[in-house]
């Protein structure tokens, strides 16, 4: 399958399928084989459990830099690190990179091929569900200390390719965590596929036709709201819907201590409590929904934590704060979101909602 994203800036596809990765190189021959050199980012745990499969089925000679697992290749010493590579490998503004990994490979690799001689082209190939997200659009970042992706660029690949056998060895957490990203882009576009999703018996074991499937719909929402709007001055916005509070939970647990699409899960559902009070979100709904993520492992004890002051600390820190003032995603109804700016006293108020909520729902 091919799904065309058409950003300002240039349009690209990303092409999708099972067991795809040599035909989708061979179909990309033209971008590939001009580069002078090509070199692959991953990280240690992708590369120990897919190193086999990717040398098999990459028809190209390439040099690889294995980056530290998870959140922690999104380092300043990490983006360091991976200059220093290209630059010892003698590449060039010719050379061509290939971000092999989930989202943090992504992030990093997108952002080290923006900045290495002010820019050289790089392709997508991503392993995990949450990176059909993550890998459409050209977000690219690095993570501060202070907050989350606070540093970095909007730099569009050159392709994506989405090799849905990469994803067969995927642990349960990782899936939860993708499948997070795959409801929202539902939740903010189509009530009917919604439904379809959250009448699925186990979120974390969905059969790979279907899965295909669903991971499609999901970037086709990305590659429309993306070629309206490719640097996030309106409606790219509402791909934040559960990002505010969900950002701030992740970065209180420390990143990598709870999983992205986790967070947001549980921002998610602050999110809903918040459009109850200006759409029409019923809190029936809410609850039918918090009830449907409970029972696939979310982890909403982990905001028992913290105080909402805690969170609140990294909320402030959040990209899409303007002259002070937060703003938030909101639905006024299913597939029709919106943003609204919130104030700190019924920011606090809604905290106390979830609590009292995931008290009374989730016993």
């Amino acid at each position: 399958m091919q799904i065309p994203v058409n950003a300002k800036s240039h349009s690209y596809e990303v092409l999708i399928g099972s067991g795809i990765l040599r035909s989708a190189c061979e179909s990309l021959k033209d971008k590939i084989e001009k580069a002078d050199k090509l070199v692959v980012f991953t990280d240690e745990n992708v590369w120990q459990a897919q190193q086999n499969y990717f040398v098999e089925n990459f028809p190209y000679p390439f040099e690889v830099f294995v980056m530290p697992g998870g959140e922690a290749c999104k380092s300043f010493k990490n983006f360091e690190d991976a200059h220093t590579f290209l630059i010892e490998k003698h590449c060039s503004r010719k050379s061509l990179v290939f971000a092999f990994g989930g989202g943090a490979v992504g992030d990093l690799t997108g952002f080290a091929a923006a900045t290495f001689m002010r820019g050289i082209p790089y392709i997508q190939i991503p392993t995990t569900i949450l990176a059909h997200d993550s890998a459409v659009g050209g977000k690219t970042a690095i993570n501060h200390p202070l907050g989350k992706n606070l540093v970095g660029a909007f730099y569009q690949p050159e392709a994506v390719i989405y090799d849905i056998n990469f994803l067969e060895s995927l642990p349960s957490k990782e899936i939860r965590s993708g499948m997070a990203e795959v409801i929202k882009h539902a939740l903010i576009s189509n009530e009917t596929w919604l439904k379809e999703l959250l009448q699925t018996p186990s979120i974390t074991n969905i059969e790979k036709k279907l899965l295909a499937k669903h991971l499609k719909s999901g970037i086709e929402v990305k590659a429309n709201i993306v070629a309206q709007d490719e640097t996030e001055h309106s409606v790219r916005k509402f791909l934040n819907f559960g990002h505010t509070y969900g950002h701030a939970i992740e970065a209180a647990a420390g990143y990598g201590g709870l999983a992205h699409g986790e967070a947001v899960m549980i921002g998610m559902v602050y999110a809903l409590i918040l459009s109850e009070r200006y759409g029409n979100i019923s809190r029936e709904f809410t609850k039918e929904f918090l009830k449907f993520a409970y029972n696939n492992n979310y982890p909403f004890k982990e905001v028992f934590k913290y105080t909402f002051d805690d969170l609140y600390e990294y909320m402030l820190k959040d990209k899409k704060m303007e002259y002070g003032k937060l703003k938030f995603v909101l639905l006024q109804e299913i597939g029709k979101p919106y943003v609204k700016e919130i104030d700190e006293l019924e920011c606090r108020e809604v905290d106390r909602e979830l609590r009292h909520l995931l008290e009374e729902v989730c016993k």
